[in-house]
C-alpha cells in the first residue's frame, strides 16, 4: 500500500502544531513592552504576537507598553506584576546591566529574571538619508574638525547605544553629544527629519528605514547581506562586533515550571519559518538562550558589560 506523500507532510505538520500546543498558555498572555510602539523591541513583539497566534490560535498576546527612562521604570516595576506565567516582559542586555550600574535606578540587575533571549542586534551608525556625510570617513572628518558638534542620537542612557556612542568616540578619536530617547520608535522622527546629525542604533534600524537614512558602519564579523554596501567597523581598522540582545522576562515570583514553559514556547517561535523569514528581513539576528542556558550567559554577560562600563566611563558622575 502507497502512501501520499502530502498526506505525510499534513500529518508532519498536524504532530508539529499539536507538540507546540500542548506548551500553549492557558489563557491570554500580557506582554510588558519597556520601550514605546515603533521601536526593534515593539516590531520584535509583533512578530512574535504574529506567529504565536498561529500555534496558540486559542489565546492573544496582549501587549502592553510602560515607557520611560530607557526602559528603567517598566523593569523597576516588573515584579509587581502577577507571577502567574502569564505576564511577560520585554528586557534588554546590556541596558539591565548598565542602568543599576549608574545607579539612577529603582532596580538591581538581579531584580530581573530573563527567561529567554531570542535575538541579537549588531551596531550600527546611521546618517539622515539628507545628510552630507556619504560615508564613514566623511563623517570622521567632519566630526574631527567640529569638536563637539555632531549630535547622535540613541535609545535612553546607560543603553547599548550610550555604550557605542562613548565607543565611537574612544576608537576613532571624535567628541560628539550623545542624545538619548525614551525608544528608537521616538529617535526615528528626529533622525528621518535631519534633526540631528545621526544615530548610534542597530542594524535593524538602518533596515527598517531603507531611503531615510543612510548607515555608514555596522559592526559585525561580516557585511550585512541586507546592507551589502556598508562596511564593518573591522574593515575600518577597529575590531568591533557588538550590540543589544532582547528576550522576555518574568516577575521573581513566578514558578520554576512556568519560566520553563515560557522558554520553551518562545524557543518553539524562533524555531518556525515564518519568525526566521521576518527577523531575517527586519535585520535581527536570532539567538536561543533559555532557562538551561541562563545563570552560565547572564553570569558571563554581567562580567563582560561590567568591564565594558568601567572601560568605557559609564556610572562615573
Amino acid at each position: 500500500m502507497s502512501v501520499n506523500r502530502f498526506t505525510i507532510a499534513a500529518c508532519l505538520a498536524l504532530a508539529a502544531t499539536s507538540t507546540f500546543a500542548q506548551g500553549c498558555p492557558d489563557k491570554n498572555l500580557m506582554y510588558w513592552q519597556a520601550f514605546p510602539p515603533g521601536g526593534e523591541s515593539d516590531i520584535s513583539a509583533r512578530h512574535q504576537q504574529v506567529v504565536l497566534k498561529k500555534k496558540c490560535p486559542a489565546i492573544d498576546t496582549i501587549i502592553q507598553y510602560k515607557a520611560g527612562a530607557g526602559g528603567a521604570l517598566m523593569w523597576s516595576q516588573m515584579n509587581q506584576l502577577p507571577g502567574d506565567g502569564l505576564n511577560v516582559v520585554g528586557v534588554n542586555l546590556p541596558h539591565i546591566v548598565f542602568q543599576p550600574l549608574e545607579g539612577e535606578v529603582q532596580y538591581k540587575t538581579a531584580d530581573v529574571t530573563p527567561v529567554f533571549w531570542y535575538h541579537f542586534t549588531p551596531d550600527a551608525l546611521v546618517v539622515p538619508e539628507a545628510s552630507p556625510h556619504k560615508t564613514f570617513q566623511d563623517f570622521i572628518a567632519w566630526a574631527k574638525v567640529n569638536p563637539g558638534k555632531a549630535n547622535l542620537g540613541g535609545s535612553g542612557r546607560n543603553s547599548a547605544n550610550h555604550a557605542s556612542h562613548e565607543r565611537l568616540n574612544a576608537a576613532f578619536g571624535i567628541k560628539s553629544t550623545y542624545v538619548p530617547y525614551k525608544g528608537t520608535g521616538d529617535m526615528t522622527l528626529a533622525v528621518v527629519a535631519n534633526q540631528i546629525d545621526g544615530a548610534v542604533s542597530y542594524t535593524a534600524f538602518a533596515i527598517n528605514n531603507k531611503g531615510k537614512v543612510r548607515a555608514l558602519a555596522v559592526a559585525m564579523e561580516k557585511r550585512h547581506p541586507l546592507l551589502p554596501d556598508v562596511p564593518t567597523f573591522r574593515e575600518l581598522g577597529v575590531d568591533w562586533v557588538d550590540g543589544a540582545y532582547r528576550g522576555i522576562g518574568v516577575p521573581k515570583g513566578t514558578p520554576a515550571a512556568e519560566r520553563k514553559k515560557l522558554s520553551d514556547m518562545w524557543r518553539g517561535l524562533n524555531n518556525e519559518a515564518e519568525m526566521k523569514e521576518l527577523a531575517a528581513k527586519s535585520g535581527f539576528e536570532l539567538t536561543n538562550v533559555g532557562v538551561e542556558e541562563m545563570d552560565g550567559f547572564m553570569r558571563d554577560k554581567v562580567k563582560l558589560y561590567t568591564e565594558g562600563a568601567q572601560r568605557l566611563g559609564l556610572g562615573k558622575k
